[in-house]
């Protein structure tokens, strides 16, 4: 149940970005983030991340433990859809505070990015 909750949450989140588009200026989210995440399984994580954005196209590139991940996607107003090579993308809202705060796993483990 706390799955389909968290679930719907995410996706009334991302269906409020899209349905009520913000009239206030775009953020630029290109630079270093602190990455703060809980994976499907409930295990917390933290590392790093690099946000390269040109245009509505945007670069990741993750360094968690000793692990790199780097994936590409695309920008529409405060959401951002990232592929990185596993079946389901890593779905992100641009927040007020330049914070980016995400799901991936189907929305069954979440991810935070936080400005450095």
């Amino acid at each position: 149940m706390k799955d389909i909750s968290r679930r719907a949450a995410i996706g009334a989140a991302i269906a409020f970005a899209f349905a009520f588009p913000t009239t206030a200026q775009v953020l630029d989210i290109t630079g270093g983030y602190r990455a703060e995440g809980r994976n499907p399984d409930g295990s917390s994580y933290t590392g790093r991340a690099t946000v390269a954005q040109q245009g509505n196209a945007v670069q990741i590139n993750w360094s968690v433990g000793n692990q790199t991940y780097s994936g590409s996607g695309i920008r529409s107003e405060q959401v951002v859809v990232i592929n990185w090579g596993q079946p389901e993308p890593v779905v992100y809202v641009v927040m007020g505070n330049g914070q980016l705060h995400g799901t991936w796993a189907a929305g069954t483990a979440l991810e935070r990015l936080v400005p450095q």
